[in-house]
């Protein structure tokens, strides 16, 4: 078994969902997997997220009297550093019990490797670079963020060099190769 909350993201990094989630469903879909414990923000009246701690989902719409679509989430592991496991939604906890502060990503590729699932790195968005790394699983399409180096006001004090930022889904094809674009 392994331990901790290495398993909780090595399942999201393999299928691409979180609970079995998709960045694509609804509010009520994920609020029903999730629970109602949550935080919704809104940009406008085409755009909406929900905060679940550690689990975002992202919705826009076309029109205010339109139906939300799903459009991405993003696991925002930097904050459990100076949260600690607390801040991670009750669902996840259930399943996967204590998630520790800090994930290492070497451990994480090494692990997914082991499960035949790559995780090359692709092409950081220049703004981004060198202080974050992406590492991208082609057939999920989940993108890791990685801390690369130490950037003062730039990366979390309470990360370390190699350590995961965030993971995000879906990343697709066509943004992998727009980030190679952008690296010349």
């Amino acid at each position: 078994m392994t331990p901790h909350s290495l398993a909780f993201y090595m399942d999201v990094v393999t299928t691409g969902t979180v609970l079995g989630v998709r960045p694509t469903d609804s509010p009520g879909r994920v609020t029903e997997v999730l629970g109602p414990d949550f935080s919704q923000n809104s940009f406008d009246d085409q755009s909406m997220f929900r905060d679940y701690g550690l689990a975002e989902f992202f919705w826009h719409r076309a029109r205010a009297d339109h139906s939300w679509s799903g459009h991405h989430f993003t696991l925002q592991v930097h904050r459990l550093a100076p949260r600690g496991g607390s801040l991670v939604n009750e669902a996840l906890r259930a399943r996967y019990g204590r998630f520790t502060p800090r994930v290492r990503f070497e451990k994480l590729r090494r692990l997914l490797h082991r499960r035949g699932v790559p995780l090359p790195e692709i092409p950081e968005i220049p703004g981004n670079a060198p202080y974050y790394r992406t590492f991208w699983q082609p057939d999920s399409q989940v993108a890791v963020s990685v801390i690369g180096t130490y950037g003062e006001y730039t990366t979390p004090d309470k990360l370390r060099v190699g350590d995961v930022y965030s993971i995000q889904a879906p990343v697709t094809a066509a943004e992998v190769e727009w980030r190679k674009g952008l690296a010349g």
